[in-house]
């Protein structure tokens, strides 16, 4: 297992629809272990292979650091709910924006044996999912975003502000994800 370089926007691999996976091979359980130590060390909850230049329709999502999923050759099947937040991404550091996205998702995958299986999940699990999958067909959540981009480094300091006036409200960053 090692750490494989994230892909940054701007990077033409990030442009481009994913290939189908047929088989997986030594090199491909490589690749996803390879995504877990990725994005696990990055703090992210979600990677898609072409965020490491791999142009396979693979992708890993943990939201909790303790319920892993690969998702081979992914297809979202429903959507429903709306739900609107701050969103992250590892191949844009230090970024955030406002993004719209369901907040119920239900897609169909392969797993890491090739074996069929659905996977359905509401609120960052499903906003994980479709960020993720936008990915596989070149597509970044830049694309979505309401507003401006910000950095991140800027609402930490206004959340520090908060943090030290009197009868600051308290957050929930529940919401906000890095994939």
């Amino acid at each position: 297992m090692a750490l494989r370089t994230i892909r940054i926007m701007g990077d033409p691999v990030l442009a481009k629809v994913c290939k189908e996976v047929k088989e997986v091979s030594p090199r491909t359980r490589e690749l996803i272990n390879d995504m877990f130590d990725t994005m696990y060390e990055a703090n992210g909850v979600g990677l898609a292979a072409p965020q490491v230049g791999i142009l396979k329709r693979i992708v890993v999502i943990d939201v909790t650091g303790d319920d892993p999923h690969v998702l081979i050759n992914p297809e979202i099947l429903e959507t429903s709910g709306e739900q609107t937040g701050q969103e992250g991404c590892l191949s844009l550091p230090g970024k955030t924006g406002v993004v719209t996205r369901p907040n119920y998702v239900r897609a169909k995958a392969y797993d890491a044996d090739m074996q069929p299986y659905e996977i359905e999940g509401t609120e960052l699990l499903a906003r994980a999912i479709v960020h993720e999958l936008e990915h596989l067909d070149g597509h970044m959540y830049v694309e979505k975003v309401e507003g401006e981009l910000m950095n991140v480094s800027s609402l930490s300091d206004e959340d520090d502000d908060e943090d030290h006036a009197e009868n600051a409200p308290i957050s929930d960053d529940a919401g906000d994800a890095e994939n």
